[in-house]
């Protein structure tokens, strides 16, 4: 891609980034510069991997799982790792609709020979009513015979538990005397500790988005109360907090590229990303070329009816922060203000302070967006061809 940055106006001076054909050749790159961070332990899903998704509607429904897919395929495309969504409306451990809870196992996951699978149950599990404890014994004694199978019939197998996602008792009053959440809450305590106890990693689906919705429900009560419409099915907002949380229990990076250039002296440094060198114009034009090693996360609202929810959910939260950083500084610039154009498209304008502070590509529209809209747009294809196959 090309960035050129002018300062504005008068006379117009442009950063021109040239970040050419990112998405052609992101595999060239090594594996080892998205894990260039210092202190980081290493990302959880390898070269290799088979990873299903199984768990109930909300699992079904390939929208957390679906975003975490498209996660890996962004940020390592370098990887050849497949993926089987493997959830089924109304089941709970002892299965549903699909077929009695061996049948699921056998049929929906062992056969894909996988090496990583995630489980969440739970939501179905409390019957929606206040903590019982003959109905939570039922739910740990099927919860533990679901591992063990798993374990003795995919052998070396990595699981990892997922706490249940939350019934909104945020946004709207609880249907009984601490609230069905507080429910699922125990349920995941449990998980969280049958995890410490065999090996397993656990991720926490439930606390990260009740934070979000607290936080939402304060700004737009409204928008907010849309995020898990009927308090059980999050839409695409919620799903993308939940997706975070699973990809943050795998030890995702965060870094989709990191480019620092001086004006000055036309240094460089980068992470994830090959810069030539850095061209300035007598008019105080400053170009280059990056060719990045992965693309931002594809963060725009797959439904634009959902718009509102979906962008309250993400600037309710810390996702971009966490797991979509794509930094752009440069120092030293001479003039006052600057305008940024990747691939002669005009992304934005910037004081040569902001520049020199970093400024964050991912959820801008650059052409390296909208190629990652495109990876979601044809994975979406993918899982819903094998989806309507396998029914």
């Amino acid at each position: 891609m090309y960035i050129p940055v002018l300062p504005a106006p008068r006379p117009r001076r442009f950063l021109r980034v040239a970040f050419v054909a990112a998405a052609v050749t992101l595999s060239l790159l090594p594996a080892a510069a998205v894990q260039a961070q210092s202190d980081t332990p290493p990302f959880a899903i390898k070269n290799g991997d088979r990873v299903v998704f199984y768990g109930d509607s909300i699992t079904d429904a390939r929208m957390y799982s679906l975003l975490a897919e498209e996660y890996i395929v962004t940020r390592f495309p370098h990887m050849n790792v497949s993926f089987v969504h493997s959830g089924w409306g109304g089941d709970r451990v002892g299965g549903g609709g699909g077929g009695p809870i061996d049948l699921r196992l056998d049929r929906d996951v062992s056969v894909y020979k996988p090496t990583v699978v995630t489980i969440m149950l739970g939501m179905n599990d409390g019957s929606y009513r206040a903590y019982d404890e003959n109905i939570f014994q039922t739910y740990s004694t099927g919860f533990r015979h679901i591992a063990d199978k798993l374990k003795k019939d995919n052998p070396g197998v990595r699981l990892t538990f997922i706490q249940p996602s939350p019934f909104d008792d945020v946004t709207r009053p609880a249907t009984f005397d601490g609230g069905y959440n507080a429910v699922l809450v125990r349920y995941g305590t449990f998980l969280q500790e049958m995890a410490k106890n065999t090996g397993a990693s656990v991720a926490d689906l439930n606390t990260p988005v009740v934070n979000m919705l607290t936080k939402a429900n304060a700004a737009n009560p409204t928008e907010a109360a849309k995020i898990i419409p009927d308090r059980v099915h999050p839409g695409w907002g919620g799903h993308l907090i939940m997706a975070q949380s699973l990809l943050k229990s795998w030890n995702a990076p965060s870094i989709v590229s990191a480019v620092t250039l001086d004006a000055k002296t036309k240094g460089v440094s980068a992470q994830n990303a090959e810069v030539k060198p850095v061209q300035l114009a007598p008019d105080g034009a400053l170009s280059w070329d990056a060719l990045e090693g992965s693309l931002p996360f594809p963060i725009l609202p797959p439904d634009p009816r959902n718009a509102a929810s979906y962008n309250l959910a993400l600037t309710s939260s810390d996702f971009v922060d966490t797991l979509d950083r794509e930094m752009l500084t440069v120092k030293n610039l001479p003039a006052a203000n600057y305008t940024l154009t990747i691939d002669d498209a005009e992304i934005g304008s910037f004081t040569k302070e902001q520049l020199a502070a970093g400024i964050n590509l991912a959820p801008m529209a650059t052409p390296m967006l909208r190629q990652a809209q495109i990876v979601h747009t044809l994975t979406q294809m993918r899982a819903n061809l094998r989806n309507a196959r396998w029914r």
